[in-house]
C-alpha cells in the first residue's frame, strides 16, 4: 500500500475500532485494578463510532482529509465523555490539523498524524513523557514514525512498523515508572513491575493502524 486516499479513511480508523473492540473486556480488566474500570469501553465505543463519524462528515469535507478528521474527533468527544474519551478526540482532532488540505495518506501525512496525534494528548492531558501515561506509548511512536518518514524510499508500512515498535518499547518502559495521575497514582506501589494500560491502549491505537497498512 503506497497510499491511502480520502475515501479510504474511515476504513484504516475501522481497523482500530476492530482491535479495540477485541480488547474490550481486556482493557477493562486491567483498568479495574489501577483505574474506573471504564477504559476498554471508552476506546471501543469511542473508536468504532469514529468511522461512521467520519463518513458522515465526507461529502462536506470535499475530499479534505484534515476537515474530516478533525470534525469525526469533534463527533467522538461528545460519545465518549470521559478523560481517555477527550484525550483519544482531542489526538484525532490535533492529527487532523496536521493533514489539512491533504486528500491522501502517505508515509510523511502518516508521521505527520501521528506527531500531531501525540501532540494532542500531550495538550490536552498535560502530561509529560515518563509519569507512565498512555503518552509513554504514543510519544515514542510519533518520534519514530517521524524519523522513519525522513528515510530514503519510506513508505506506509516502514513508518507504521517503526511506530509500533517504539511503542511496544514504551509499554514496557512504564514498567518502572511512577505513576501521577489518577488511582494509579494512590497505589502507585502496585504499579511497579505492571505496564500501564493507558499505554498499552495507545499501544493498540498504533496496532489497529498498522493492521490496516500492512494487511
Amino acid at each position: 500500500m503506497e497510499k491511502i486516499a480520502f475515501e479510504q479513511v474511515p476504513d484504516l480508523f475501522a481497523s482500530v475500532g476492530d482491535i479495540f473492540m477485541a480488547q474490550k473486556e481486556y482493557l477493562c480488566e486491567l483498568d479495574a485494578k489501577l483505574g474506573d474500570g471504564d477504559l476498554g469501553l471508552t476506546m471501543s465505543k469511542g473508536y468504532s463510532s469514529l468511522p461512521g463519524f467520519m463518513r458522515d462528515e465526507a461529502e462536506a469535507a470535499g475530499g479534505d482529509i484534515g476537515k474530516m478528521l478533525m470534525k469525526g474527533g469533534m463527533k467522538m468527544s461528545s460519545l465518549v465523555p470521559s478523560t481517555m474519551g477527550f484525550l483519544m478526540s482531542t489526538g484525532v482532532m490535533e492529527g487532523g490539523k496536521a493533514l489539512k488540505g491533504k486528500s491522501e495518506i502517505g508515509a510523511e501525512e502518516l508521521a505527520a498524524y501521528l506527531v500531531g496525534f501525540a501532540a494532542g494528548v500531550q495538550k490536552r492531558g498535560k502530561c509529560e513523557a515518563g509519569q507512565r501515561t498512555i503518552y509513554d506509548a504514543i510519544l515514542p511512536a510519533a518520534n519514530a514514525a517521524a524519523e522513519a518518514a525522513k528515510a530514503e524510499g519510506a513508505t506506509l508500512e516502514s513508518v507504521i512498523k517503526a511506530a509500533l515498535a517504539a511503542a511496544e518499547e514504551g509499554v514496557e518502559a512504564t514498567k518502572n515508572m511512577t505513576p501521577v495521575f489518577g488511582k494509579a497514582a494512590v497505589h502507585a506501589a502496585q504499579c511497579v513491575g505492571v505496564s500501564d494500560q493507558g499505554a498499552i491502549a495507545g499501544c493498540f491505537k498504533i496496532k489497529g493502524l498498522a493492521d490496516y497498512i500492512c494487511g
